[in-house]
């Protein structure tokens, strides 16, 4: 077994997935996931604490994007002028290049219950991030509550359709799209 061989931990990433897809999360293991990176199991705990962190990687990181996109704007600007910077820069995590990698993560996390609550429980973490951030910015509730957690609604709802089979714009795009859609729906005749 190659035991330093640079990449270990995207092979690791790359070998769980398709694992996961090929024969479901709960039956695969972390054994299993390393031998087909061509490492050892200890190899893959130096570097995941267990297999779910595969998919769950980055969580605090991608919290904090959405926390300085916040900061961002001057003071004094709309809760959701703050939301809408915080968006942006989170599209910024998801290049062209890493769609097609995000749409078999999702792929995983849409087949196990357990994977989808997680997923909801890292969502809600953000909002409420984003929320404590809007507040320290001068925004009172509930409108800070409520901005961060439409902001994220609008992210999650991008997200999905920014993995949709056919769609090629890029994901700050379509945030922008459904941001837009959001805003409308508050105008008289909105959801017409």
């Amino acid at each position: 077994m190659v035991r330093w061989e640079p990449g270990g931990r995207s092979r690791l990433q790359t070998a769980a997935v398709e694992l996961f897809l090929a024969q479901g999360f709960e039956q695969t293991t972390a054994a299993q996931i390393a031998e087909s990176a061509g490492l050892t199991e200890r190899t893959f705990f130096r570097h995941f604490t267990d297999k779910r962190e595969v998919l769950f990687e980055g969580q605090e990181h991608f919290q904090q994007v959405f926390v300085d996109g916040a900061a961002g704007p001057p003071r004094g600007e709309a809760p959701l002028v703050l939301v809408s910077a915080a968006l942006a820069r989170a599209a910024d995590l998801f290049p062209q290049e890493r769609r097609e990698g995000a749409r078999l993560r999702q792929r995983v996390i849409a087949a196990n219950p357990a994977l989808q609550e997680r997923e909801l429980l890292k969502l809600a973490g953000v909002a409420a991030a984003l929320a404590a951030a809007l507040r320290e910015r001068g925004v009172h509730e509930p409108s800070a509550t409520l901005a961060a957690e439409s902001g994220l609604t609008v992210f999650t709802v991008a997200f999905g359709q920014w993995l949709a089979e056919g769609e090629e714009r890029p994901l700050e795009q379509v945030v922008g799209a459904v941001l837009a859609e959001l805003t409308t729906l508050a105008r008289p005749g909105g959801n017409a």
